[in-house]
């Protein structure tokens, strides 16, 4: 399967408004309809994860907008903006990061993406 199948099968077909897949440099590999991370956003993103709680200071900026972090560890990273939020995974090679807005609850918001990152570490991806 391509990263674009797992952006629009697992994440947007799951029911997130949009997603994409970066690497752990932040580059981005596959990305939903409509959707980007600006400038330095992936590296950013990529960043969060070399240590705990990387993400409170900062919050978590994902197409310009900051949301509230809320979980922040080195696999994991969960934001919150208004009744949506962004779910960010690090895999063996990249990194999932998936929006999600008022129609996913913020729970299986983060099953999804923690489920499909799962996957991908089982097959080293």
């Amino acid at each position: 399967m391509t990263w674009q199948a797992y952006v629009d099968n697992n994440l947007v077909g799951a029911g997130f408004a949009h997603a994409c897949l970066i690497g752990h440099d932040g580059s981005v590999w596959a990305t939903s309809t409509g959707f980007s991370l600006q400038g330095t956003e992936g590296k950013a993103i990529a960043a969060l994860f070399a240590k705990d709680g990387g993400a409170f200071a900062t919050g978590i900026i994902v197409g310009g907008k900051k949301h509230m972090a809320i979980k922040s560890d080195t696999r994991s990273a969960y934001g919150k903006l208004g009744a949506g939020g962004v779910v960010c995974v690090k895999t063996a090679t990249g990194i999932i990061v998936a929006v999600y807005d008022d129609k996913l609850q913020p729970g299986a918001a983060a099953n999804i993406a923690e489920k499909l990152a799962d996957y991908l570490i089982e097959n080293s991806c």
